[in-house]
């Protein structure tokens, strides 16, 4: 086949377009430019798509010995991915930029340009499965990155290639190494590229502006502190909530509520984070009728046992056992084993404790 792999500069992109030359694939690499000030992203062992990624991924292809190019995507990018995280804050959800990154950017504007070119498929250095159409997780437990891409259509998937699943991260170096890549001890990108100093809460600040409102205690409905704007918080969270007195009972407080609307964070006790049931959107979820599987919220958190059913265009999910900080913005991808099922982005929770709907959060 005539294979696009797209080249992050890292090691796993670069062993992946290695593997797709060795198994007999046409192969082009591809480094995608998806910022106007690529020197603003984050560099080093917590960066992504910087002026040093382009270059380490035009010697890796120029050690494989495979035609690269360099695509500017970051006007899509912006639009795709920046803007939509800055929306989603300022509406009191928690967003997944990488999951957005994936979804439109990677497996959407790339894959169709790769297939308007001629391509048949694009080559990513993802540490997942993928056969016949269906998605797994990789054997690397730790490394397994098919949450990410839980969220992708069957046509989207019918078009890609994940070479790595079947093996470690450390397995991936050593051979980096041995095919003398100098990617090879490259440590891995982690966090916002695109906050370049890592202060979320101070990047949608200068976006978004002053947004002042009240801290509210859940349970006496008493202002016990400021903010400056909802967007410098999320659910489930402890520190920097610049209370000014502790709870009466002494016990610490979490973030249980965001209400833009009216500019309102609510705080209460960790029990009211347990969630028992959610409603996603988007779902990509081709089953029909009640389905039992185990539902993932986070990129590195456990599965929990749960039953889905798609109500109304909406996918319902209601969870064995309540799991903890669950908010709107985040995505559920479901699994049937180490199979991925479907998944969609949550809109609303249902608390665990009164069963009483809870608002988008």
């Amino acid at each position: 086949m005539r294979v696009l792999a797209a080249m992050s500069g890292g090691v796993d992109s670069a062993v992946a377009a290695a593997r797709a030359v060795d198994a007999g694939h046409d192969v082009t690499g591809v480094h995608l430019a998806l910022s106007r000030s690529p020197q603003a992203h984050r560099a080093g062992a917590r960066g992504c798509c910087t002026l040093e990624d382009a270059r380490d991924a035009r010697r890796a292809a120029d050690v494989i010995g495979i035609p690269f190019y360099v695509w500017d995507l970051a006007e899509r990018f912006e639009a795709d991915v920046i803007d939509e995280f800055v929306a989603a804050y300022a509406a009191g959800e928690t967003p997944n930029p990488c999951i957005r990154c994936n979804e439109r950017i990677k497996f959407s504007a790339v894959l169709d340009r790769a297939l308007a070119l001629g391509f048949d498929a694009v080559v990513t250095g993802h540490h997942a499965r993928l056969a016949d159409g269906v998605l797994r997780r990789s054997v690397d437990e730790g490394k397994d990155q098919s949450y990410v891409l839980g969220t992708l259509r069957p046509e989207q998937l019918a078009h890609a290639i994940f070479p790595l699943g079947e093996s470690t991260k450390d397995a991936v170096r050593a051979e980096a190494a041995r095919r003398g890549l100098g990617v090879a001890d490259k440590p891995d990108s982690h966090d916002i590229c695109f906050i370049a100093d890592g202060d979320t809460r101070g990047w949608l600040r200068d976006r978004l502006g002053s947004r002042p409102g009240p801290v509210v205690d859940a349970a006496t409905g008493e202002t016990v502190a400021e903010h400056d704007g909802t967007y410098g918080f999320t659910v489930g969270q402890r520190r920097g909530l610049g209370l000014g007195r502790p709870a009466p009972d002494g016990r610490p407080r979490y973030v249980l509520g965001i209400t833009p609307v009216t500019s309102t964070v609510t705080v209460g006790p960790a029990e009211l984070l347990d969630v028992g049931q959610l409603v996603a959107r988007d779902a990509v979820w081709p089953h029909a009728g009640a389905r039992r599987c185990s539902a993932q919220v986070r990129a590195h958190g456990g599965a929990v046992p749960a039953t889905a059913v798609r109500v109304d265009g909406a996918l319902m999910v209601t969870l064995d056992r309540p799991v903890r900080g669950t908010a709107a913005g985040q995505a559920v991808v479901l699994y049937d084993g180490d199979t991925v099922l479907g998944g969609g982005t949550i809109t609303a929770v249902t608390a665990a404790r009164s069963g009483a709907s809870g608002v988008a959060r």
